[in-house]
């Protein structure tokens, strides 16, 4: 058992809360991997991407959706929860070294994990773009997260309602940007249009129901160019080059 306490549990947006755990981040190596939570009463446990991680902190970004999410949003300070930390691969910083110039798209939940990539990036010596889409502006956040680390930031909103109107492929840094390479997280219908409109590299993290969430079950295991993959082990990021849609 690997025991994390709830230091804070705050709503951000629209049904989506912020979480900090208090607990060992040792075996977290790379932006982009997750934790498993245990929620009493459910079978399954919850996989959450990481935002950030501090010396002995991990901040986690969810939505609530179901019961599971419900169950965390009412879940005090003080809290002790039973979690599998530092699963899945991330994303590959070093995968491209020459690129000088990388584009963050993320959409809705998507986005978290994105801003400790991003910080990742800025210590490399590189400037990451940032494109984040959401549905409302009622659905929003991290915009000025992003912004304080010195970043241009795009946010898009399918309604309009704030930013920029349309998805995120409609967004000026998308069409127009000067980037080299991508890194993205988000719902599939959202990668498939970025896939479908770079002819950019990248490194896309995909949105999967897991049951074990480290390899052991087989259940989220998809076919790619290179033979079948575990999203929650091989993944969740997966190369643009190898994706099968």
């Amino acid at each position: 058992m690997n025991n994390y306490v709830i230091v804070s549990n705050e709503k951000i947006a629209q049904d989506v809360y912020k979480m900090i755990l208090k607990g060992d981040t040792s075996k977290i190596t790379n932006p982009g991997q997750f934790i498993n939570i245990t929620i009493d009463g459910l079978y399954l446990r919850r996989p959450i991407s990481i935002s950030d991680i501090g010396e002995n902190t991990i901040t986690i970004i969810y939505k609530v959706v179901g019961t599971g999410t419900e169950k965390m949003c009412r879940m005090p300070v003080g809290t002790e929860l039973d979690c599998l930390v530092g699963l899945g691969n991330g994303f590959d910083t070093l995968r491209e070294p020459d690129s000088s110039k990388p584009l963050l798209i993320g959409g809705g939940v998507g986005t978290p994990p994105l801003y400790m990539l991003a910080k990742k990036l800025i210590k490399e010596g590189k400037k990451p773009m940032v494109i984040l889409g959401f549905a409302s502006k009622a659905d929003c956040f991290y915009e000025e997260e992003y912004k304080a680390l010195g970043l241009e930031v795009e946010v898009m909103t399918a309604d309009g309602s704030y930013g920029g109107s349309g998805f995120v492929t409609n967004a000026k840094l998308f069409t127009d940007g000067d980037y080299d390479y991508i890194y993205t997280c988000g719902p599939i219908p959202m990668l498939k249009a970025i896939y479908s409109g770079t002819d950019r590299s990248g490194q896309f993290s995909f949105e999967e129901r897991m049951g074990c969430g480290f390899g052991a079950c087989m259940g989220c295991s998809c076919k790619t160019k290179y033979g079948n993959k575990r999203i929650c082990k091989d993944g969740p990021v997966l190369v643009k080059e190898e994706i099968i849609w």
